[in-house]
């Protein structure tokens, strides 16, 4: 397991979100990105976890009263499946990646035939 503070991966998050092109960052819509230890019980090996409604589903009345979608990056389970911290940013740039196109409704199936699954 990679030996990296929370702090050190925050900023290893938000240099992944720097990298979004802003063309598409300004295209997102009402969503938070978090980043906490663990993820869900029985999720064990979870790197990260969009919940919400994608853009692609959203109705005319969405909006009302609406929380912000989230966008979770788990830290543990990053760092237990690489072997240095070049690979956690590379795999944290991979699982934000992942977890925004769910946001613009692209399913698991699809973003594996990419290669970012």
């Amino acid at each position: 397991m990679v030996d990296m503070t929370l702090a050190e991966f925050e900023d290893a998050v938000r240099d992944a979100l720097d990298e979004v092109p802003e063309e598409l960052a300004a295209m997102m819509d009402n969503v938070v990105v978090l980043v906490e230890d663990a993820p869900p019980e029985g999720e064990a090996e979870l790197l990260g976890l969009y919940e919400g409604t994608p853009l692609t589903e959203r109705g005319e009345f969405w909006a009302a009263g609406s929380l912000p979608d989230r966008i979770t990056i788990f830290r543990l389970p990053t760092l237990a499946i690489c072997e240095d911290r070049d690979e956690v940013v590379e795999e944290v740039a991979v699982t934000v990646v992942h977890e925004i196109a769910h946001h613009f409704g692209i399913d698991d199936e699809r973003l594996h035939a990419l290669g970012w699954g």
